[in-house]
């Protein structure tokens, strides 16, 4: 008996000893140290079997590790490819560092969650030999730029994949479609930087939630494919460069969620959208849609803000003007132009419509020559009766001319020459000119070689053709577009700069040289250096711009590739002008700048006597934060530049300036105080931007110095949020940090004035104040009133407690009607919360564009009593008269000063005293994609 005891209890000892030695039990060792396991792991056991959240099979394999939000500051081994029977791998919501090892071969592994990490890159192998991986999520990790593997193809059980920002760049992979992956249900690629068009092979997959938002670059093209993905429930494609007409929804009967903003669609939206019975959210804004305003069912939730679009009128379900009607037939033919949704507003087409002319209301003359058309001659035409002229000359049409325009019954000309126009004439009545000039196949019966129809399924759009010659006109079409790219983006992005950059060591991918001579003093050209990303994703380009002597060091900021000569930024503002000058602030002056092709920028330019720590810091953190966080109602930085003692930033112009002018000063500025509609747009779009900044990024920002002279319009009067050198990176979650005082005296919220604490609820603080000023035409603190009425934010809360004494508190410019005062309340109430004492007491942005936009969608754009006068232009005027009057607006300058701002236009409004302080603490890898 004892000695049977004797040899079990040896046995038992063998067998740890045997399983703490193998394979598995040494790469487990080594992942425990290589992690710093904590001790609340209880890691501590030589049998790595009877570890905490360690899982082994029978014969003592591991097949799962589930160490997720355990705080773990490590790396992974390159051993831990070894576990080959491994099937559950997760480690999300840790401090994970380094390169992930290969894991090629794991052919048992089903899950991999490695998602909010600090991983730095991705193996090109990783995922070889994954056989049975059925889930992965990789999102939110800081990798070197990658593309997804093709080894990812050999796991075709695969059901889930979500890499939302983890910088993948390069073209969306063409193997995710149903004949790879059968099972895909999810594919969640979010916030990365994905190039080109949606593939055709994912037509008939099985995917039912698509996450493609947010792209750095933007993908673009057609979006026809859905069409054909009918197990679509959720597809985000927003904030990318997707243009063309929108698909035929009439198969996705699981629709639920769309969101398609922020991008380039043209053309109507179409009945089976509008119909869907599952659609349960639609987000259109943002676009260049055409027609009428889609009147979705009441059961679905709609942001369709106004004027974001081109519909011709602003009610929902309300059809256009027969004209209107008869056009966008047209355009339909031509594949939908951003040319006509650009130029096309309203619904008169009389009204400054491009390529048409009235007499006084009818269309006589449709004149789209040389506008790089293609596609066919639309039969819809023949709806315009009253047109007498249309030319159609100098474009890429394809096609018969229809019958149906022989039907026109004041047609005397008809000009298709220079296209691509074939098959015979039809008999047009006598007097009609007929110019078929340079069409070398019309009156053939056939088109010419490689000429197309009416466009493909894949997304190629009107006119475009099979065979050689159609496949070399893409060739040669893209290379000279992608040149017109490189011209445009250097007009604006003045990739030039004097000197030599400090050698950084690190390894840079090959330079593209284009010339480019508008951005030249003079008829030579200058050259135009785009960088490729470094290894970090950081690089600045090495060139040497016209007129340089030779290569001098200046300190750069890693800003990619952004960087503008001195020299170029003295020709475009007349080596800074007095009468170039916007305004005027804290840490110097702004001008503005023209270049040569008409482009105006502003050119913010620091004083050399405020080149502080502090002055630097914020010019460092304004770039910091705008080469990095894009958005539509953020205001665009262009480029910038550092030589010597000169610091200066260029950003998008922003014609009407700011929003102080005209809540504050426009009496003395000769200004329109603005109509409610006007300041509820304004107010929302500020919303928006804060609300981007707050939560919709990869990471959440503070911006500490919202005010109505931060608050920048354009010509739209849309409004975008300015000055950004006070931005700090919120903490994580709902805490608050401290940080120096920043910001502006009666924006200031409660808690931070006292404290110095922050977190996102102090910009909300600042919003509320923004909309009392709106609601009052009251700045935050005004010293030409009584002691009780100086500070706006205590008067407006007393103003608030009924409706008499509220009624009194609203400017007086104001046409205050039944309707427009009941949403003045609902806007005075949110102002009350935005700027309650206790920050929990405040809503987020969220909230508040919710209720913003929910009172924008009730309005509707007030008409001018004379369209006219909107400009000051009579059209009964002779072209003289218009040319003279032209001239003299053109000589007019638009001059705005803001001593307390920083930012590149503002008002004169000494009562606020802006504290720019150095924002500490910043870090280092920002967002530049738009959240849902």
């Amino acid at each position: 008996m004892a000695s049977t005891l004797i040899f079990f209890t040896v046995c038992s000892f063998l067998v740890a000893v045997g399983r703490s030695q193998s394979g598995d039990a040494a790469v487990m060792q080594e992942l425990k140290k290589t992690v710093n396991a904590p001790s609340q792991l209880g890691w501590t056991d030589p049998d790595p079997c009877k570890w905490k959240s360690v899982t082994c099979s029978r014969d003592n394999r591991v097949i799962k590790i589930q160490i997720r939000q355990q705080n773990l500051q490590g790396s992974l081994p390159p051993s831990l490819g070894k576990l080959t029977s491994l099937q559950i791998l997760e480690l999300q919501n840790n401090q994970l560092s380094g390169a992930l090892p290969s894991l090629a071969g794991l052919n048992s592994l089903k899950t991999l969650s490695i998602n909010n990490n600090n991983f730095t890159s991705v193996p090109p192998d990783f995922f070889d030999g994954m056989t049975s991986l059925q889930e992965v999520s990789m999102d939110y990790n800081p990798f070197s730029t990658w593309q997804i593997p093709a080894g990812l193809k050999s796991a075709s059980a695969l059901q889930k994949f979500s890499a939302t920002s983890a910088n993948i760049s390069g073209l969306f992979p063409d193997f995710f479609g149903a004949e790879t992956f059968s099972s895909l249900s999810n594919l969640h690629l979010a916030f990365n930087n994905i190039e080109g068009p949606l593939p055709a092979s994912l037509a008939g997959s099985s995917i039912q939630s698509l996450w493609l938002n947010g792209q750095t670059v933007g993908m673009n093209g057609s979006i026809s494919v859905l069409q054909n993905m009918t197990q679509l429930t959720q597809i985000w494609l927003h904030k990318n460069d997707f243009s063309g007409p929108l698909p035929d929804f009439t198969g996705l009967i699981q629709l639920q969620d769309l969101s398609l903003r922020q991008n380039s669609f043209t053309g109507p939206v179409p009945d089976s959208l509008v119909g869907l019975a599952t659609l349960a959210t639609v987000n259109l804004t943002t676009n260049k849609l055409q027609g009428k305003t889609p009147k979705f069912s009441g059961s679905v939730k709609v942001d369709m803000s106004p004027g974001s679009n081109s519909f011709c009128l602003p009610d929902p379900g309300v059809e256009c003007d027969s004209r209107v009607n008869a056009l966008v037939d047209v355009a339909k033919d031509f594949g939908y132009p951003a040319t006509f949704a650009d130029n096309w507003k309203g619904n008169d087409p009389c009204v400054s419509w491009k390529g048409i002319t009235c007499s006084p209301k009818n269309i006589t003359v449709v004149n789209f020559r040389g506008m790089a058309l293609s596609g066919t001659i639309s039969p819809s035409f023949a709806q315009l009766t009253s047109v007498q002229r249309l030319v159609l000359s100098n474009n890429n049409l394809t096609g018969t001319i229809p019958n149906e325009l022989t039907t026109l019954p004041n047609l005397v000309e008809l000009d298709i020459s220079n296209n691509q126009i074939y098959g015979k004439v039809p008999q047009f009545k006598t007097g009609v000119d007929v110019k078929t000039a340079g069409n070398v196949h019309i009156g053939k019966d056939g088109p010419p070689p490689g000429a197309g129809g009416k466009g493909n399924s894949d997304g190629s759009g009107p006119g475009s053709g099979s065979g050689k010659k159609s496949s070399t006109g893409v060739v040669v079409g893209s290379v000279v577009g992608g040149l017109c790219i490189l011209a445009f983006a250097g007009a604006l992005v003045f990739c030039v700069y004097r000197g030599k950059r400090k050698r950084s060591g690190r390894v840079q991918s090959p330079h593209t040289t284009v010339i480019h001579p508008r951005l030249s003093g003079s008829d030579d050209a200058v050259k135009i250096t785009i960088a490729g990303s470094s290894a970090n994703g950081g690089g600045t380009g090495e060139t040497y711009s016209h007129g340089s002597s030779g290569p001098s060091d200046i300190h750069i900021v890693e800003a990619g590739n952004m960087v503008i000569s001195i020299q170029v930024l003295r020709n475009v503002t007349d080596n800074f002008s007095e009468r170039n000058i916007l305004g005027k602030g804290g840490f110097g002056t702004v001008y503005k700048g023209e270049l040569h092709d008409g482009t105006k920028i502003a050119v913010k330019r620091m004083e050399s006597g405020v080149i502080s720590e502090n002055g630097l810091e914020e010019f460092r953190s304004e770039i910091a934060v705008l080469t990095k966080v894009r958005h539509r109602h953020l205001v665009a930085l262009l480029g910038y530049c550092l030589d010597g003692n000169e610091r200066l930033l260029v950003f998008e112009y922003m014609p009407q300036g700011t929003l102080s002018r005209f809540l504050f000063s426009w009496k003395d500025e000769g200004l329109q105080p603005l109509e409610w509609m006007k300041r509820l747009t304004i107010a929302l779009d500020v919303a928006r931007g804060v609300e981007y900044l707050h939560g919709l990024a990869q990471q959440s920002f503070i911006h500490r110095d919202l005010k109505p002279s931060n608050i920048l319009l354009g010509d739209d009067m849309r409004a975008k949020v300015a000055d950004f050198g006070l931005v700090r990176l919120a903490p994580d979650g709902k805490a608050s940090i401290a940080t120096k005082l920043a910001g502006t005296f009666g924006y200031l919220a409660p808690e931070y004035a006292v404290t110095g604490r922050v977190s996102t609820k102090i910009d909300v603080f600042s919003f509320g104040v923004i909309l009392m000023e709106i609601i009052t035409g009251r700045k935050a603190l005004d010293e030409s009133f009584p002691d009780d009425r100086q500070h706006l934010v205590p008067w407006f809360r007393r103003m608030l407690i009924n409706k008499d004494t509220f009624r009194k508190a609203i400017d007086q410019t104001i046409e205050v009607t039944e309707e427009t005062f009941g949403s003045i309340c609902t806007v005075g109430e949110l102002a009350g919360h935005c700027s309650a004492r206790e920050p929990y007491q405040r809503p987020d942005m969220g909230h508040v564009v919710n209720v913003l936009s929910s009172l924008a969608e009730l309005w509707k754009p007030s008409e001018p009593a004379d369209p006219d006068d909107m400009y000051g232009i009579d059209y009964d005027m002779t072209l003289p008269q218009v040319l003279k009057k032209w001239q003299a607006l053109e000589g007019m300058s638009l001059i705005d000063g803001d001593a307390t701002s920083s930012s590149y236009l503002g008002s004169n409004d000494n009562t606020q005293t802006s504290i720019p302080i150095r924002p500490s603490g910043f870090a280092d890898s920002f967002t530049s994609a738009d959240g849902r």
